[in-house]
């Protein structure tokens, strides 16, 4: 089956890694301050806030894609802007793709950060702060490491969410080959195509290896954490 592998199906593998590492670079900041906002701060629209940020896992995919091809396609003001002022297009370009891919796993992201930082006691970082801790020390020296499995849950989950991406990407990047034709988008294509079964046989199982791969990696890297976190413990706690 991998015999007849194309230069074709390289690309959209190659394509899909790309699209997923700068999504989950855009959401790391983000998605870290949207997640130690819901989980340590009471204000005014929270609410509001939360079900924003939680819209993309109830809406339909193409809806979101729909969207944001209104906000900054060429004929916005922002695509308008990003196209003749800076030279750089959005819509159907890789961009979109990330874009996209983006928006949809941004609520995987926040969660994921949300629910580590509330399992962090906040009686170590209010007696941190008595003790003279600026809230950046506190948060460098306390909360970030106690959270950071659920960091590295929520990157892992949005880049397998990117990898599995279809509806928005479509909708707003296209399906143009060598360009934003994804994995998912380049299944989709085969699919159409007589006597390509092969072709998408081999599309899912490369898919299916990138997301398990993700997967294995997020609970390896988890596990060495709470495993060295353990040990550090016990030695405090001997000492």
């Amino acid at each position: 089956m991998f015999s007849q592998w194309t230069t074709q199906d390289t690309a959209a593998v190659l394509l899909t890694l790309r699209v997923a590492a700068c999504c989950v670079g855009l959401l790391l900041v983000p998605g870290v301050f949207l997640g130690w906002l819901l989980a340590r701060k009471r204000f005014f629209g929270r609410t509001w806030l939360e079900a924003a940020i939680h819209l993309p896992l109830v809406l339909p995919p193409v809806v979101v894609g729909y969207g944001l091809l209104m906000l900054t396609g060429r004929q916005s003001h922002i695509g308008s802007f990003f196209e003749n002022t800076l030279g750089i297009p959005i819509a159907f370009t890789w961009i979109a793709a990330v874009l996209a891919s983006s928006v949809m796993a941004l609520p995987l992201m926040v969660r994921a950060v949300r629910l580590a930082i509330e399992a962090v006691d906040k009686g170590q970082e209010q007696a941190a702060s008595v003790c003279g801790a600026s809230p950046i020390r506190v948060w460098l020296t306390i909360t970030l490491p106690a959270a950071l499995p659920g960091l590295i849950t929520g990157m892992i989950l949005a880049f397998a969410r990117s990898v599995g991406e279809f509806g928005a990407t479509i909708t707003f990047a296209g399906n143009i080959e060598g360009q934003t034709r994804t994995l998912p988008l380049a299944i989709f294509r085969a699919m159409q195509l007589p006597d390509a079964e092969s072709s998408v046989h081999r599309l899912v199982i490369a898919s299916i290896i990138l997301s398990l791969t993700a997967v294995f990696i997020s609970e390896l890297l988890s596990r060495r954490y709470r495993d060295s976190a353990l040990r550090t413990e016990h030695a405090r706690s001997r000492s």
